[in-house]
């Protein structure tokens, strides 16, 4: 929450999702949630807490609300509406599927319902939550992922002496890394990959302990290689994304842009502004095998309002 130049009007950022799972038959159902205070029906979502990014708010307020836990699967928009004081609230919604978990009624959250996606939209009390859910609709709930991570903070190459390709995280980076590793878990991820650079291994390190696995090495997606020749760069990625589980991959900064310039090129998907910094991620969704969404992560630090 930040005050405005009057001093007066706040702006405050929320997070929340279309929580889904697939029934019996195969069809998608989403959540809906009853809030007694209001007498209304609407997604889950609710406020950014101290020292909370927007991916981390998602998820704590999906659990408190509706009692699932969830694995995010894509960015689906920002909502913005005014608040009844002076001010403005932004929210970000994400495409979550429940994974496990179930309702508890409690003082925000009285009731859930599981409906159809048609059924929902009806039932649901604003419009801005019928076009987030339209939005979802767009495309099918399950898709595959892939994090294409930027290495975090190694310094600068010119005061770096010996091998650059064993040139290590500094101070700031490892901050950076072990705060990724929250930022990706939300996504389920199952496999680790990354450029044969230390720095590279080192940001992803943190998240490879944690699920238990080994680094896959990526020499294509490392700069050298793919400045020479990007073609088996560009291959080994679409072949990391047809492959089963959601995999996570480190790769550097002059790698990044021109691969994801030609990947969204070749599959017709508009990308969003990014900075490509460092500890920054694309969250990629595929349909067997082709790009079809993409968003971009520009921090995974607390206190950066972008998704």
């Amino acid at each position: 929450m930040s005050k405005g130049a009057d001093g007066k009007n706040t702006v405050v950022y929320a997070a929340g999702g279309v929580v889904w799972r697939e029934n019996s038959a195969g069809d998608v159902e989403v959540v809906i949630v009853h809030r007694p205070r209001y007498d209304d029906w609407t997604l889950p979502k609710g406020k950014v807490e101290p020292g909370e990014t927007l991916i981390s708010t998602a998820v704590r307020e999906i659990k408190e609300e509706t009692g699932y836990d969830v694995r995010l699967v894509r960015h689906l928009r920002m909502v913005s509406y005014d608040l009844r004081g002076p001010g403005r609230k932004h929210v970000h919604y994400w495409s979550a599927e429940a994974v496990g978990g179930s309702f508890t009624p409690n003082h925000e959250v009285d009731e859930i319902r599981w409906l159809p996606i048609e059924s929902a939209a009806e039932q649901l009390s604003f419009r801005l939550d019928q076009k987030v859910l339209a939005t979802f609709e767009q495309l099918p709930a399950r898709l595959d992922t892939v994090l294409l991570v930027r290495h975090a903070k190694a310094g600068r190459k010119s005061r770096y002496h010996g091998d650059d390709r064993l040139r290590p995280l500094e101070k700031v980076g490892r901050t950076q890394s072990e705060a990724l590793l929250g930022q990706l878990l939300a996504f389920g991820p199952t496999h680790v990959h990354s450029a044969d650079r230390v720095r590279c291994e080192q940001t992803v390190a943190p998240l490879a302990d944690e699920l238990g696995v080994s680094i896959i090495s990526e020499p294509s997606l490392a700069e050298e290689a793919f400045n020479e020749d990007p073609k088996p760069g560009r291959r080994r990625i679409r072949e990391i994304g047809c492959e089963s589980g959601i995999h996570v991959v480190c790769s550097q900064g002059k790698v990044i842009p021109p691969l994801m310039k030609w990947w969204s090129a070749h599959d017709g998907v508009k990308l969003p502004p990014a900075r490509n910094r460092k500890a920054s991620v694309w969250v990629l969704s595929l349909l067997d095998g082709k790009l079809v969404a993409a968003n971009h992560i520009d921090s995974p630090l607390p206190g950066n309002p972008g998704t």
